[in-house]
């Protein structure tokens, strides 16, 4: 880790849960939907394949 990791700018999230949402406009507002319909896809995803695996490992000690 450098000494100057706080020097760099931080990366502004795209969307924050529970954020303020009445100075958004209607487009960004879809794209903040868009965003998180994406998010929960992969997040999806990844659950679903970690169940596989998991599944797979039951099935091998049983």
């Amino acid at each position: 880790m450098s000494l100057f990791d706080d020097d760099l700018p931080k990366k502004k999230r795209a969307h924050e849960i529970g954020s303020d949402l009445s100075l958004l406009s209607v487009d960004e507002l879809t794209a903040r939907i868009a965003l998180l319909t994406e998010e929960i896809a992969r997040l999806e995803a990844e659950r679903d394949r970690k169940s596989a695996s998991r599944s797979a490992a039951d099935k091998l000690f049983r």
